[in-house]
């Protein structure tokens, strides 16, 4: 499997508490099923589809936003087996780097053009960029490259989504996404 980087996840901390963590889940982000934005997605076959707004750390090259679509299989009560399946993962959508710092960056996330989501701190479920990088090197056992993106985990509470809808998710200064969704392949 190739990869683009790194994911984090259950790092809120009902997350942490939930799953008796002591640091957020990470995993390889695969290169697979990359979007870009604007792009619908097929539901057919997914069990609980959900969308994440999340902020995308690119090592060495700053911060960007980042939507990553995951499917809850099964409960997440298991590390051992969320991790085994990639914590979810089915898709991600990944803005370039834009900013430095989260200096200015907000959260909203719509549905159709109607706010369902909006936060002006996005550390607040997913802790600080510095203890996610950490966890993602324990996890990859070395240092991250320049280049190597980390998406942190959701910024709000992630959003189960339905066949036709469209969704966008607005970071400010950091940049904007947008995923529509279809209950089968075009």
């Amino acid at each position: 499997m190739s990869r683009l980087g790194w994911k984090a996840a259950f790092g809120s901390p009902d997350g942490l508490r939930r799953l008796g963590l002591d640091r957020p889940l990470a995993a390889p982000l695969p290169d697979t099923g990359l979007l870009d934005t604007g792009s619908t997605v097929s539901l057919a076959g997914w069990t609980r589809p959900q969308l994440e707004a999340e902020v995308a750390i690119w090592i060495g090259r700053g911060l960007g936003v980042a939507i990553e679509l995951a499917d809850i299989e099964f409960p997440p009560d298991d590390v051992e087996r969320i991790l085994a399946a990639g914590i979810y993962h089915r898709h991600v959508l990944l803005g370039p780097p834009r900013a430095r710092t989260l200096a200015g960056a907000t959260a909203r996330v719509t549905r159709d053009g109607e706010e369902v989501a909006a936060t002006d701190d996005l550390t607040a479920l997913t802790g600080e960029h510095d203890r996610v990088l950490e966890a993602v090197r324990e996890t990859a056992g070395r240092e991250l490259r320049r280049g190597e993106v980390v998406i942190a985990g959701a910024v709000v509470p992630p959003a189960f989504v339905e066949p036709g809808e469209r969704w966008a998710v607005d970071l400010g200064p950091l940049g904007a996404l947008s995923v529509a969704f279809a209950a089968t392949s075009r």
